[in-house]
C-alpha cells in the first residue's frame, strides 16, 4: 500500500504544480467553493505522503506545507495570477489534517497486524 500510495502521492503533486501554476483558463474547476477544492487537495496529498512514508511524519508534513507555500509563492510571477496567505492557509491546514489522517490510519493498521515470533 506505501508503494501505491507514494506514486499517487507524487503524481498529485505534479497534477496540484499544474493546476495551481498554469494559466487561470486551463484551471480544472469542479463547482465546488475554490477553498474547499484548495483544502481537499492538499488534505488528499498529506493522506497519501503519510501512508507512503509512514515512519517519515515530520518530513511529511514539512513537505505538504512547503509545497503550498512554494506553490503559492510561484503563483506571483504570473501576473494572471496571485498569491495569497490566505490560500495558503487552507492549503497548510488541509495538508496538515490529511497528514494526521494518515497517522492515525497507520498506527490503527499497526496494530491489527497479526504479531510474529
Amino acid at each position: 500500500m506505501s508503494r501505491t500510495a507514494r506514486r499517487l502521492g507524487w503524481l498529485l503533486l505534479a497534477a496540484l504544480a499544474f493546476a495551481t501554476l498554469a494559466p487561470i483558463g486551463l484551471r480544472p474547476i469542479s463547482g465546488a467553493p475554490v477553498s474547499l477544492e484548495r483544502f481537499a487537495a492538499f488534505a488528499a496529498l498529506g493522506l497519501l505522503f503519510a501512508l507512503g512514508y509512514p515512519r517519515r511524519h515530520w518530513q511529511v508534513l514539512a513537505l505538504v506545507v512547503l509545497a503550498a507555500a512554494s506553490l503559492e509563492a510561484l503563483q506571483l510571477i504570473d501576473p494572471t495570477r496571485h498569491g495569497r496567505i490566505g490560500d495558503f492557509l487552507v492549503k497548510a491546514v488541509g495538508g496538515g489534517l490529511g497528514v494526521a489522517v494518515g497517522l492515525a490510519v497507520t498506527a490503527t493498521l499497526g496494530r491489527w497486524r497479526p504479531k510474529t515470533s
